[in-house]
Formats: structure tokens, sequence, C-alpha cells
């Protein structure tokens, strides 16, 4: 059974990432795209062939076929839009950050749990299996006693238009792709950090973060990454242990059309794994629509998205402090 899905807007990353993957999904079926500008609605329909549009996000939610609905919005419509999603009964993919602060997101699970519907923050890279098999490496202590997640990703975008240099659109680095470093660093620990630092520098012009660093202290480890807007195209992973290391060489961005690898160096040559082309977009959506479908719990609880929002809250206070903070989880 294929859920029928929904999709919120028409972003880039929707039309020309996510929506093709999820067309190519074993349990996903995107049925209907809407726009305030039911021309562009129109446009994406017909390029990617979805069979209905609607010139407004009511007009959608007010299918009643429609069961699930990915929202690919602005990050500062994240919340208002997944909260009258979930209020018209559709289950709710929304992507990352799926809110702005960590008190945001704890309001999205109280509407999670007055609705009964499903909602998950869009981190596709939960997915892929090169990240689930990294995670079993360290359980298995491959590498020895975990000591540090150390983690870069970086692109250049000075555009004044463009929504992630937007401050009130909760555009920056941070936002945008130092969420990743901080879920994933996570994701590896399997537990959360006690005190977090980060300091900033930001563009004057736009009032946002153009590059972060930022320090988790996990007790047993440390995990420490950048992240920029306005610096050159980067991204790497590395996992250090008591006896060796992991490098995840493409670790957000994974390509949907050729290999992955990851390198497991204990002394020696490295071992290189490798994993089978896939589409970690295509993953997400299953396994989302599975969930919905047997009536079981998501892999990612919303939880997760509170846990990770909290951490980002503690960075840009500790920029504003100059000192550690603690993330409030509760």
């Amino acid at each position: 059974m294929k859920v029928k899905w929904g999709v919120l807007g028409v972003a880039k990353i929707a039309t020309q990432k996510v929506i093709p993957a999820m067309q190519r999904g074993r349990s996903t079926q995107v049925t209907a795209i809407a726009s305030r500008d039911r021309a562009r609605a129109v446009a994406a329909a017909r390029a990617l062939g979805i069979p209905r549009t609607y010139g407004s996000y009511e007009e959608l939610l007010a299918d009643a076929d429609i069961q699930a609905v990915y929202i690919p919005l602005p990050n500062h419509l994240h919340v208002p839009w997944t909260i009258r999603a979930a209020e018209a009964g559709k289950h709710v993919l929304c992507e990352k950050p799926i809110a702005l602060t960590a008190a945001e997101a704890r309001g999205v699970i109280e509407v999670r749990d007055r609705t009964g519907v499903q909602i998950q923050e869009a981190f596709m890279v939960r997915a892929h299996p090169q990240w689930t098999k990294t995670r079993d490496l360290v359980r298995r202590e491959r590498i020895g006693e975990l000591r540090s997640v150390e983690g870069h990703f970086s692109y250049f975008n000075d555009d004044p238009a463009n929504i992630r240099n937007i401050a009130a659109f909760g555009g920056g680095a941070l936002m945008d792709i130092g969420c990743y470093l901080i879920n994933t660093a996570r994701f590896i620990f399997e537990r959360e950090p006690r005190r977090v630092s980060g300091t900033i520098e930001r563009d004057r012009r736009f009032g946002t973060d153009r590059m972060t660093s930022m320090l988790l202290d996990f007790e047993s480890g440390h995990a420490a990454g950048t992240c920029s807007t306005q610096m050159a195209p980067y991204q790497r992973v590395q996992i250090f242990g008591a006896r060796g290391r992991i490098e995840i060489e493409i670790p957000f961005n994974a390509p949907p059309d050729r290999p992955c690898r990851v390198l497991v160096e204990t002394g020696g040559a490295p071992d290189v794994i490798d994993f089978p082309v896939c589409d970690q977009y295509t993953l997400q959506g299953d396994l989302f629509s599975d969930a919905v479908v047997g009536g079981h719990d998501l892999a990612t609880p919303l939880e997760d998205a509170v846990s990770n929002m909290a951490c980002i809250d503690a960075v840009f206070r500790s920029s504003g402090s100059g000192r550690w903070e603690a993330p409030v989880f509760d």
C-alpha cells in the first residue's frame, strides 16, 4: 500500500530532489502539490507528473484523499504549517530545522499528541545506510572507545534574496547546515551533550551567521564542527576512537547516482566499505510511509527534533555569552 502525499510549496529541494526520489519509492505516491502561486504549482506538477494542483496550502490540506504532507517551506513557516497540517489530520514530514527554537518544537509535540498524527523532522541522512553502518561500527567498537566526532559543512551563497540569507526567515549557516553536524554527532554518540560552546561570525549585510563553529561536550568524548554559507563548498565527517578512525566522504549530500564509501582505519591501509547506489530521500519517504501504514513509531521521533533544537539554541547563547551553555532539553 502506498501513502498518498501532498507537497506544500515548490521549493527547489522539493522539485529537484525530494519529490523525484519519493516518486521512486515503494510506499510513497506524490498525489498533489500546492503553491500560493497556482501557476507555479501547475508548472511543477506538469514537469513532475503530479496529478493534482492547488493554488493555496489550505486547499491541499482540505483534500481528504491526501494522507501525508511534505513541507519544504522557509524555516519560519515550518511550525505554523506543520500545526495546520496536523490539525487537518495529515501526517507531516517537515524539512529541517522543524522550528526556530526548542520551545517552538515542544509546541509541535503537543499538537502531535493531541491530533494523533505522525510528525517527523526531515533529516534524510539518518535513512542512508552509510550512517546506520557507521553507528553500528562505533557500537561494536571497531575503532575502540569513541572519542571524537569532527565535521565540516560549507558552501558559498551571498545572494541577499536567497532565503538562507534572510534572518527573519531563520536563515544562516547554523540553521541551514550546522544542524546536520549537531544531529549526526548526537546520532553517533547516542546521548545528549551536557554543555555546548559556540562562536559565530555574522554577515553585516544580512545579520545571519555566515560561519559558526561549535564544540559539544558528551562527557565521554567531544564533537567539533564548522559550518559556513560563505566558504568553499566542502563536507566531511571523521570519527575518532581510541584505536582507529572512520571517515565518511560525502556525509550529508550523498549522491543518488553513484556509490558512497566509508573508510575505516585501525592501522595500516584503511578498509573501504562501499555502499550501493541509493537515494536517501527515497529511503526517508518509505520509512515514514511504512510507519503510517503500519501504525508503528517512527525511527526518529519528534522528541529528537526538540533535542537538536536545544543544542542549536545553546550554540547561539554561547556565542553571545562567551561561555559554555547547557542545552535545555525539557
